[in-house]
């Protein structure tokens, strides 16, 4: 008998609007998931290489990561955190913008490149992150990021 493997960590992508986007994650997102979570932990002093990443990108090359620190856990455990995931929805074309500038970076900076290594699917999935919100945008609907462990 064999092990179950363990399910991927995953980013899902919703938007508001109402018409599922063609547009979709043609690898694992769980390089997205790791990468916002340690531009998460980054102001907390996080030594990862992705945190040192995300301080060139704020600090050196001045790109606005909000959009990409907008996420939860899709799994809620009570009322509160339902409603806490309800304030997640954002507009769609700064995160566009924030993906695709991050992807840039990292593709065109052999330092963030280099701290990204571990990592090589990442400027891809940001892509098709923002090919998403392209969409969402275009319809002039919003967009929620949340993951699964």
């Amino acid at each position: 008998m064999s092990e179950p493997s363990a399910s991927p960590t995953v980013l899902i992508v919703e938007t508001a609007a109402g018409e599922e986007c063609p547009v979709e994650f043609l690898g694992e997102s769980s390089d997205l998931v790791y990468f916002m979570s340690m531009a998460h932990s980054e102001r907390y002093g996080a030594a990862h290489p992705l945190a040192k990443a995300t301080r060139i990108l704020k600090f050196q090359r001045r790109i606005d990561l909000a959009p990409l620190l907008t996420f939860a856990d899709a799994n809620t455990e009570s009322s509160e955190e339902e409603r806490a995931l309800e304030t997640m929805w954002q507009d769609a074309a700064p995160l566009a913008a924030s993906a695709r500038a991050v992807a840039e970076a990292i593709e065109t900076s052999d330092d963030l490149r280099d701290l990204a290594a571990d990592f090589p699917a990442l400027p891809e999935r940001l892509r098709e992150l923002a090919a998403m919100a392209d969409w969402a945008a275009e319809r002039d609907a919003r967009i929620r990021l949340t993951y699964a462990l």
